[in-house]
This record gives C-alpha cells, sequence and structure tokens, in this order.
C-alpha cells in the first residue's frame, strides 16, 4: 500500500505544543485519497533532524513527503517555495547549540524548490475556505534544515519522491500566550493536511498563477 510522509517538530523555544505536530499526529493512521497516511515528529535539533527524516522516510517510504512546521505569527498556512542551504540560527535549538552561517549540507547547491504544485496547493487550500499563500522564505532555522534536507535527499537519492515544506500558525490556546497572534485550529490544519494530500497526489503540473511578492 502507499504511504504519505507527514513529519511535524517537537516544541520549541519554550512552548508546549507545537502545531506542526498536533496536526500530523492526529492524521496518522488515516486513508487520504486511497494513500495511508504515517506521521513521524522530528527533533528540534539542527544537528540532528537531517538523519531523523531520513530515517523516517526509509522506514515510511513514502510517495509523497509533507514536512509541517511552526511560524509562529504567520496567519495562514505557508506553502514554501524554496529551501537555502544555510543555518543561521536566531535562537538556540532544544540542544542549546545555535549555529551562525553555517550550511545545512557541506557542498551542497545554493537553493532547492518545492516540487510539490504549491500554486495548486494554495488554490485548492483557498477554495477550502483555509487561509493560505506561496512563502518565499522558510527561514534559516530548524525548518529550512528539514526542508534542503528532503530536496537534498529527493535529488540525490530518489529522484520520483516528491516533496516540500509548509509552515503553520500558532495554534489558538498557544496565541493566547501570545496577545495579537494569529491562529488556526487543529481540526482546520488537519483539513489542509488532507488538500495537500489528495491535490499533490492529484497534480502533476502546476497551475500558473500569481504567487509571488514585491518584497
Amino acid at each position: 500500500m502507499n504511504t504519505v510522509l507527514v513529519t511535524g517538530i517537537e516544541p520549541f523555544d519554550g512552548e508546549l505544543l507545537n502545531p506542526s505536530w498536533e496536526a500530523a499526529r492526529a492524521v496518522h493512521g488515516q486513508m487520504v485519497s486511497g494513500v495511508r497516511v504515517v506521521a513521524r515528529q522530528l527533533p528540534c535539533v539542527i544537528s540532528e533532524v537531517r538523519q531523523a527524516l531520513i530515517e523516517a522516510i526509509t522506514e515510511a517510504d513514502p510517495i509523497l513527503v509533507l514536512c509541517l512546521g511552526q511560524a509562529g505569527g504567520r496567519c495562514d498556512v505557508s506553502v514554501e517555495r524554496v529551501a537555502i542551504n544555510v543555518v543561521d540560527a536566531r535562537i538556540p535549538d532544544n540542544a542549546g547549540k545555535q549555529p551562525v552561517d553555517e550550511p545545512v549540507i557541506e557542498g551542497g547547491p545554493a537553493a532547492y524548490f518545492s516540487t510539490l504544485p504549491i500554486k495548486a496547493l494554495v488554490k485548492q487550500l483557498r477554495e477550502a475556505g483555509i487561509p493560505a499563500c506561496v512563502s518565499q522564505t522558510a527561514g534559516t532555522y530548524n525548518c529550512n534544515a528539514i526542508f534542503y534536507s528532503l530536496l537534498h535527499f529527493i535529488a540525490t537519492e530518489r529522484p520520483s519522491l516528491r516533496g516540500g515544506f509548509i509552515h503553520v500558525p500558532y495554534l489558538p490556546q498557544m496565541a493566547a500566550r501570545h496577545p495579537g497572534a494569529p491562529s488556526l485550529d487543529v481540526n482546520t490544519l488537519i483539513q489542509a493536511i488532507e488538500v495537500m494530500i489528495s491535490t499533490s497526489l492529484a497534480v502533476t503540473e502546476d497551475v500558473k498563477v500569481a504567487g509571488g511578492a514585491t518584497h
């Protein structure tokens, strides 16, 4: 049976929850568009997360990988376009390390583009009533390290695999600790995952619609 791997990340920066993992674990074992969803939690430890991701891919043997991460302060489901080969940590990770201006993978290309149909994902999410956008940056922290590691693995080890990274906002109970911060509830995030899986499996050529940014 074909599988889809959905990853989330453990809580970090003093939070007790991470919306990416709460949503990912909620869909573990479900069937979406005829494929079985496997969820795995990744560490917020930059030196360990690449290997953890590769082990999860090897174990699940998926046809599609959706990596999710927390982006507190963002107001919508942000489908990432590009991963860059740099770690420049604003805060220490969960191992207390704070690498600055280091490559994700020594000698790797400067950047990779998502292999998901990012514009189609945003279109279908919006049509489902879920706030969504194309994001031009996954940051330079653990999330970008996951994204870059995934795309490097696809490019060098498994070119038939499709995958990408999606940032999600705080959960409401988290936003309550950050007055003024936007949030999406876990049921909306679960629906978003289902829409993104179905769309990624169905769409082989992305739609050509504007999704850029002026700054």
